[in-house]
């Protein structure tokens, strides 16, 4: 940069004993790109998510849902490899997965296609024989139908 001062100069009449000065309108463009532009809330804390969805940050949930709400054309490869992995094949369709470093660590990559709430149990976690009557609600609960069973009479004796 100091070569375009000196050719500024140069183009009046410069002697030996004319002694060249530095330039003042020159700043240098390395002090514009170190100062970080990343906002300050970027780098928080996201508690607010688990007040959001009712979550506790100490006891994290065991099952994500999943939903995908934008669609995977015009994206590259990997991200439409990875979302028909997932098994978001349809939009607006929740998939369940566990909550593991390995799940989550795709669902980083598609994070912008897809929306992501814990899976609350309110009435726990339904048995085996219950799983055909479950459903899930709007507010992401599992909700268990459970079906009254007939009850064994007995003989009454007289």
């Amino acid at each position: 940069m100091s070569a375009v001062c000196r050719g500024l100069l140069s183009a009046k009449i410069v002697t030996e004993a004319t002694v060249l000065s530095p330039c003042t309108w020159f700043l240098s463009t390395r002090s514009k790109f170190t100062k970080a532009r990343v906002p300050k809330e970027v780098f928080t804390e996201r508690s607010a998510e688990h007040e959001k969805y009712g979550g506790d940050p100490e006891q994290p949930h065991k099952l994500h849902i999943v939903t995908r709400v934008k669609s995977v054309l015009r994206r590259p490869y990997w991200e439409k490899d990875l979302v028909r992995y997932l098994g978001l094949h349809k939009a607006h369709t929740p998939v369940i997965h566990k909550n593991t470093p390995a799940v989550n660590n795709q669902l980083k990559l598609v994070k912008h296609l897809v929306r992501i709430q814990p899976l609350k149990t309110p009435y726990g976690l339904p048995a085996e024989e219950d799983m055909a009557d479950t459903y899930i609600n709007s507010r992401g609960e599992l909700i268990v139908r459970r079906l009254l069973k007939p009850v064994d009479h007995k003989q009454i004796e007289s």
